[in-house]
């Protein structure tokens, strides 16, 4: 357990600072903005925890289906450039073949 920890904050070192990595994200930027505003009431209107809770359930889930989507958007680019640059892999071309013909005789 210590091992991996030592190896998460050396690569933490490593990274840039945490706001910019944020500003090469946009939309995540809004997104912990509005929770930054759930936690500071900006809107004032919040007296209640329960109404507090399912506001942060709701940006939470929101921010969680970004996340995955923008993960998953960027692992079909990598997996398109790789494919892209390997040889014989081209997907642009048009099947010319609509099969074989098959060998029994018709009646």
């Amino acid at each position: 357990m210590s091992e991996r920890c030592s190896e998460i904050e050396t690569s933490s070192r490593d990274r840039q600072s945490l706001d910019a990595r944020v500003q090469a994200y946009p939309g995540l930027r809004a997104k912990i903005e509005t929770m930054l505003d759930i936690i500071e009431n900006a809107g004032g209107d919040v007296e209640k925890a329960a109404v507090a809770e399912q506001r942060v359930i709701d940006a939470l889930r929101e921010l969680g289906n970004d996340v995955l989507q923008g993960w998953a958007h960027r692992q079909h680019e990598k997996k398109e450039a790789v494919l892209t640059a390997t040889p014989g892999m081209n997907r642009k071309e048009k099947k010319r073949s609509t099969g074989t013909r098959g060998s029994a005789k018709l009646p």
